[in-house]
């Protein structure tokens, strides 16, 4: 198609409108532009009342991803009207004409493109068929693939209608294959580890994880890493054929978080004091309605070197970090209180010295 000579010129250099002309072609622009607003409502009116019949959310769905494109359309298709109305020359009218047409396949990908991002169906229905327990990941990854494939069909169309032949360039890719994938191997790596996670669901967005010596709660996964937000509420990106071949860690999914801790108390304590401790303890663990009484430890464990220390552990049913700390604290003040019912007192590391008799003997000759 030899339509376009060293790029595109809308203008004729015979080409001269009478003022009538001009002011007509601005005035049938300026009435769709001012009229686009009421135009798209009328067309979005209509499309409701066919979406209300149907039975999926596919056209609910298109109506908001193609509002914005359909206005933009009835601009541009006032522009093209209004230009077509001034007598250009045939090339002029065929490179309007092109360009219009280029517009409409752009305003198309740009509503595929929102409707990739908004289609709830297709990600209910694959996240069913691949057993994920939500769709926080399937469908940022998904529809980001979805996205580059739109963009990619969009621009082979594009260049069809600019005269470049796809197939030479398909046929190219596929001779220099070889050398694209060896120069981009490390992001080919990334990308199958992404689908690698995408398929195993180690975790979902949201849960928290240790990946690669990394603790925090996932943000994001795309093609190339796995963004982690640490306690300290820094960002982390973690290559994912990294995070696909290293060991992840999910407490999110534990449903229980566990607290294990030694009590030290004085040695001077009797040991009917410190039974009557370890079952009070034992007791109030059990009874606790935020632990888990399936396995709690309550045992008179080690003869320390300056306390006689306390095996407590148990199990809070939380994963949630600030749930498990107040599940701490509570159970914390409550060994407070049987320490004090008890009378009790707490180690903490010290040190005795011992002076035999001769010793002080020895001193007081010297002083005599």
């Amino acid at each position: 198609m030899e339509i376009i000579n060293a790029g595109i010129n809308l203008y004729d250099k015979y080409f001269v409108p009478s003022l009538i002309e001009l002011g007509i072609a601005l005035g049938i622009f300026m009435l769709f532009l001012i009229s686009s607003s009421i135009i798209t409502r009328m067309i979005f009116k209509v499309g409701d009342i066919f979406a209300k019949k149907s039975k999926t959310g596919l056209d609910d769905d298109m109506l908001i991803a193609f509002k914005k494109p359909v206005r933009v359309l009835v601009i541009l298709l006032g522009l093209y009207i209004a230009l077509i109305y001034l007598p250009f020359s045939k090339g002029t009218e065929d490179n309007i004409t092109l360009l219009f047409r280029v517009s409409i396949i752009v305003l198309i990908t740009w509503g595929l493109y929102n409707l990739a991002g908004t289609y709830e169906v297709l990600y209910d229905k694959l996240g069913t068929k691949l057993n994920f327990r939500s769709q926080k990941i399937l469908k940022p990854f998904i529809s980001k693939v979805i996205r580059i494939i739109i963009i990619a069909i969009s621009i082979a169309i594009i260049a069809e209608e600019f005269g470049y032949s796809i197939s030479a360039f398909v046929a190219g890719l596929g001779i220099g294959g070889i050398a694209i994938a060896m120069a981009a191997k490390d992001t080919l790596a990334n990308v199958f580890g992404g689908i690698a996670i995408l398929m195993d669901k180690p975790f979902d967005i949201g849960d928290w994880i240790v990946a690669s010596g990394v603790e925090g709660v996932v943000e994001n996964i795309n093609f190339r890493s796995t963004k982690v937000r640490t306690f300290e509420k820094a960002i982390v990106s973690i290559p994912n054929s990294k995070m696909s071949e290293e060991a992840i860690t999910n407490f999110s999914r534990r449903g229980i978080r566990r607290v294990r801790f030694y009590l030290g108390i004085v040695y001077s304590t009797s040991s009917d004091k410190i039974q009557m401790v370890v079952k009070k303890i034992n007791d109030m663990l059990v009874e606790h309605p935020d632990v888990d009484n399936e396995i709690i430890l309550s045992n008179f464990e080690v003869f320390n070197t300056s306390s006689l220390d306390i095996l407590i552990q148990y199990y809070a049913k939380t994963s949630d970090y600030q749930e498990y700390l107040s599940v701490k604290e509570n159970v914390n003040f409550k060994i407070m209180d049987i320490l004090e019912e008890e009378n009790v007192e707490v180690a903490f590391p010290s040190t005795s010295i011992y002076f035999e008799d001769n010793l002080n003997t020895n001193e007081h000759h010297k002083q005599s």
